[in-house]
């Protein structure tokens, strides 16, 4: 299944405490259940300005999907094409 980055510009994200990084979680996970085990949230990255989301879907829609019905932003969705690492010089 396709695996996604998710840009979510959200102005200070990066003062965001403990507990309002755990209540947004709790919201995704929620609508994660609601949508069925077709998709999946791998992991996030908090930056000052910014949440970089890792998900695997089937489809954009299905992503945007999860956006509108926890009322996060999606101001960028771009399916990831390859994955590199160190390993991939050798």
């Amino acid at each position: 299944m396709p695996k996604f980055i998710i840009e979510r510009e959200i102005p200070e994200a990066g003062k965001l405490t403990t507990e309002q990084l755990k209540a947004v979680s709790q919201t995704s996970c929620g609508v994660l259940r609601k949508l069925g085990p077709n998709i999946q949230w791998v992991q996030s990255y908090v930056t000052d300005n910014t949440i970089y989301c890792v998900y695997i879907a089937p489809d954009e829609a299905t992503v945007l999907e999860h956006a509108r019905q926890g009322g996060f932003p999606a101001n960028k969705v771009s399916q990831v094409r390859a994955v590199i690492d160190p390993t991939t010089s050798e």
